[in-house]
């Protein structure tokens, strides 16, 4: 492996990471209802289509040939991160950038410590 290439990984998920909220000032202007929209538009149509039809030969095929169980753990999950991300950007709104950073963070590493075991 090349380290350079490993570096450059490193340094640009670090600046997504730290950049990622920085357009929320100019999204705060706009309606709750407004920024889920345009969010979901692209995260739930648009990039997954994309980006399956750029990684598979036949979308629709693969899709009809996953067992049922596949579907049901699918769909809970989704759920799940749907809701941890609503919470997420509400935190962010009514926290801020800094404390609600560091409130979600601290609960993803209570919770992700205490689940596991557990279950």
């Amino acid at each position: 492996m090349n380290p350079i290439l490993g570096v450059l990984y490193h340094w640009l998920g670090g600046l997504a990471s730290g950049s990622f909220y920085v357009p929320f000032r100019g999204v705060k202007r706009w309606s709750w209802e407004t920024s889920w929209l345009v969010a979901g538009v692209f995260s739930w149509l648009v990039a997954p289509w994309f980006f399956a039809m750029l990684n598979t030969k036949d979308v629709i095929a693969t899709l009809s040939e996953t067992p049922k169980d596949v579907w049901g753990y699918t769909y809970l999950f989704g759920a799940l991160w749907g809701l941890g991300g609503l919470t997420f950007g509400l935190t962010m709104r009514y926290l801020g950038m800094s404390l609600g950073m560091a409130v979600a963070l601290g609960y993803c590493t209570v919770f992700g410590t205490l689940i596991p075991p557990l279950f």
